[in-house]
């Protein structure tokens, strides 16, 4: 009896055995086959059951099973028997149908980078094939309204927050294309900075008075003790505005916009004669160069050739971008006006064409160029920082003050208190009394810097 059973069991544990000789290949191949198959095949029926609670207790109700595992397209989660043996031209004809949708209707690559993106595929995906995308009336009408309600839910959720540790109003003035005059009311909080309101203000008279009734309003609906902290441009009329608004309520306090304010402070700059006939001299390079092809696609051919022309992040730092961008392309400006190919060419010899090379061959021009480009980059660093959207930057402008004054002595010198804090030196825009900009003391600036 006991040999029979043994030889039972003998035989049980042989038919597990996979070999993986010629002719079990095919068997292996099976039971891949198999278990994807059941994997594709599970059934929502096939999920656990539960009893109803005070019901009839034989009916049941379908339950979902929270995820055990992370997601598929989660970076380091277990792959399934199917995306391991897909094909790879499978998975590249699916990229191209995705690629060809995002150029037919013209959407920026960077839409991928959406934390949403991967969102709608997992989704699609687990709906499985046969899904149809919503029709253009569903998306306009039905599904706008149900986003802006889940949009207005996170807003409402912001608001306990302005409670517990205050929130920062913001205004945001500007024009559109119709020459309408908007102003954009924003709230920072610990949570994060979400809108509140716009207000067409074209017809409205923007004194003072009208703009702190204005904001109170939006005040009084945000609540007073909640709110500490309003800032504005730098606007003489929102100046006066801001010290109406800290009278009238007296926990709030009010700034203006570090990147107005950094705004005004290169406009003041770039007014100023010796800089304003700086700009002059290289933009006839630039006009000169950008007006005919025949020299710009000579200097094209250069390897390390980059266009001179930048787009700044407001109009007046654009000017010291310019000068930036042409100090950085000083040899191949040069090269190109001592080349038989400018020297040759009829242009070259015309009056404009003797104008630019005398300016190219100017060491002094390249000397100013330096010397601006020098006092203006840590004003345009900082614009840019203050600028930036990704996070707030008071504690990262304190880093670098801290950081400047070191570097230059820290023993507060002109030039040291000017890299340190370039806002204590304001103009007659700022609205800020301190030690005014002019050309005396720009001239005394770089005096300073190349001694």
């Amino acid at each position: 009896m006991e040999g029979l059973l043994k030889e039972i069991q003998k035989s049980k544990t042989s038919k597990r055995k996979v070999s993986f000789n010629e002719e079990g290949t095919d068997e292996c191949e099976d039971a891949i086959d198999e278990a994807i198959a059941q994997e594709e095949q599970q059934t929502p029926s096939q999920l656990p059951t539960k009893e109803v609670v005070g019901g009839d207790p034989k009916k049941k109700e379908k339950i979902i099973i929270p995820p055990m595992f992370a997601p598929r397209t989660t970076p380091g989660s277990q792959k399934s028997l199917k995306s391991v043996f897909q094909n790879k031209e499978a998975l590249h004809e699916v990229d191209k149908r995705v690629a060809r949708w995002l150029l037919n209707c013209r959407i920026p690559f960077n839409a991928v980078m959406s934390p949403f993106f991967q969102d709608m595929l997992d989704g699609v995906a687990g709906f499985g094939p046969g899904y149809k995308g919503p029709s253009y009336d569903t998306l306009r009408v039905n599904l706008l309204t149900n986003l802006k309600r889940e949009c207005q839910m996170v807003v409402d959720s912001y608001r306990s927050a302005w409670k517990e540790t205050g929130c920062t109003l913001m205004a945001d003035g500007w024009t559109d294309q119709r020459q309408k005059t908007l102003i954009n009311f924003l709230v920072y909080c610990s949570k994060g900075l979400c809108f509140v309101k716009s207000v067409d203000a074209s017809s409205m008279v923007k004194n003072a008075s009208s703009l702190c009734d204005l904001f109170s309003e939006v005040i009084e609906w945000i609540g007073p003790d909640n709110v500490v902290h309003v800032v504005t441009d730098n606007a003489a009329n929102y100046v006066a505005a801001g010290r109406l608004i800290s009278k009238k309520f007296e926990n709030i306090h009010w700034s203006p916009c570090a990147a107005h304010f950094l705004n005004l402070i290169l406009k003041d700059i770039s007014s100023m004669p010796h800089i304003s006939s700086l700009a002059t001299r290289a933009s006839k390079i630039t006009v000169f160069v950008y007006n005919h092809t025949v020299f710009l696609s000579w200097l094209r051919q250069k390897e390390d050739w980059r266009e001179i022309v930048c787009p700044g992040a407001t109009r007046f730092a654009t000017v010291f971008l310019t000068l930036m961008s042409i100090f950085e392309r000083k040899s191949e400006l040069q090269q190109l006006v001592v080349d038989t190919h400018f020297t040759g060419h009829k242009l070259g010899r015309s009056a404009n064409g003797r104008a630019v090379s005398a300016i190219i061959l100017d060491n002094k021009f390249w000397d100013d160029c330096f010397t601006v480009c020098q006092i203006v980059s840590p004003l345009i660093k900082l614009l840019r920082l203050v600028d930036a959207d990704d996070k707030p930057s008071l504690g990262t402008v304190y880093e670098d003050e801290i950081n400047a004054d070191l570097d230059q002595g820290g023993g507060g010198g002109r030039t040291s208190t000017f890299y340190a804090a370039p806002f204590a030196f304001s103009g007659p825009s700022s609205g800020n009394e301190g030690d005014e900009i002019n050309d005396a003391n720009l001239q005394q600036i770089m005096e300073d810097f190349d001694g």
